[in-house]
């Protein structure tokens, strides 16, 4: 446990979860109180949640040039891809049963798949090159006669590499196969707009952009053809039966607001973060390598190698100093084998477990990125003597 005063600690792991911002919780505190009605009632306190959940669904919509009626709220993002997962394969088993996707995918894209291999369903992983990026082509020549969907992630969560998906929403157009994207990183931070990318099916979730915990949005293009993974309503069009999380969607609303306000501004200031991170780790410490695309990323992105500096111990040693950020994956922090993202770029092994993802956020400061570049050489140092002794 660090000794680090509160006020003074770095929060650098944005990619995991993000703050609730304060015009977001002021947004959403009368719907746990006082405006509680389920919007399901017809009565006037349903009403007014129902009006509520209308206008964070219209905000939702207008960020992504999507209808509202098109939009489909979740209690995640990984309820949304497990709902699109095996939605498609359960409305169109009829047609054929083989969906492709990649090696780098989310684990509720990559688990969900294997489970549904489990049923009978082909599964087709395909390979990235070494910055993480898929090629349209490799698409285009995996789709067969069966395939019922395609499901690429729109930028990776742990090295925050962008995949062509315009270029795959087009090939999917062209073979008449569904293409899904799960854009956890990319919604409200960078423009994403569904008719240009040509996807048929979206994924996202707000505490990814300054939005409360516990609530996603699953988009659906009219006339997609999918069942829902939950029974037992009739909300959200019959595509999600539970009663809504108002208060999580109001959230979600005001948290889309804000990142339309603030967008631009935002990728200016985390491009140029990135930057100095890069540049500054790179200079003051040996041996240490870049992961991911250098161009094609995600503005808030950092992952480095640090070969022979075991990631673990120096993700304990930037806490100590009051630093927090991650080695990969927030999701997959309690499994014990080395990232499969890393693993299907091929990165070596010592650099896999001597990796760090550092993702700043929009109230992060230069000096807070100045920090960390004076600590962490100390660290790398400090972490490879101590496994040369080991």
């Amino acid at each position: 446990m660090t000794n680090v005063e509160h006020s003074s600690r770095i929060y650098l792991d944005h990619a995991a979860t993000t703050p609730v911002a304060s015009e977001v919780f002021r947004a959403m505190e009368p719907y746990f109180c006082t405006r509680f009605g389920n919007p399901s009632s017809s009565h006037s306190f349903g009403k007014e949640a129902k009006n509520a959940v209308e206008q964070s669904r219209g905000a939702v919509a207008a960020l992504i040039g999507a209808k509202p009626s098109e939009i489909v709220f979740t209690s995640s993002a990984t309820e949304s891809n497990n709902t699109v997962l095996k939605g498609v394969v359960a409305s169109l088993r009829g047609r054929g049963n083989h969906i492709l996707t990649t090696q780098i995918e989310h684990r509720s894209v990559l688990d969900t798949c294997a489970f549904l291999e489990r049923d009978g369903v082909k599964i087709t992983c395909l390979q990235v090159d070494s910055h993480g990026r898929v090629d349209p082509a490799d698409v285009q020549r995996a789709i067969t006669p069966k395939t019922i969907l395609i499901s690429v992630m729109h930028a990776n969560n742990e090295i925050g590499t962008i995949q062509p998906i315009a270029e795959i929403g087009r090939i999917g157009r062209e073979f008449g196969v569904p293409v899904h994207t799960d854009a956890v990183q990319t919604f409200g931070h960078l423009p994403v707009m569904v008719d240009e990318l040509e996807v048929d099916y979206l994924s996202a979730s707000a505490h990814k952009l300054y939005g409360p915990k516990g609530v996603g949005m699953l988009y659906v293009r009219s006339g997609g053809r999918i069942q829902p993974l939950l029974h037992g309503g009739a909300q959200e069009n019959g595509l999600r039966s539970a009663t809504l999380n108002v208060s999580g969607i109001v959230g979600f609303g005001a948290a889309v607001r804000l990142a339309r306000e603030s967008m631009l501004e935002e990728i200016v200031l985390l491009t140029r973060l990135r930057l100095r991170l890069i540049e500054g780790l790179s200079n003051a410490i040996k041996k240490s390598f870049l992961n991911g695309h250098p161009v094609h990323r995600l503005p808030g992105n950092v992952h480095m190698s640090f070969p022979n500096a075991e990631g673990e111990l120096m993700l304990r040693e930037l806490d100590e100093e009051g630093i927090a950020c991650s080695t990969g994956s927030a999701c997959s922090a309690s499994s014990s084998g080395p990232s499969h993202v890393l693993t299907a770029l091929r990165v070596p092994h010592s650099h896999i477990a001597g990796s760090l993802r550092i993702t700043p956020g929009r109230m992060t400061t230069e000096g807070e990125i100045d920090r960390l570049i004076s600590v962490l050489p100390v660290i790398v140092r400090k972490v490879r003597a101590l496994q040369e002794f080991d």
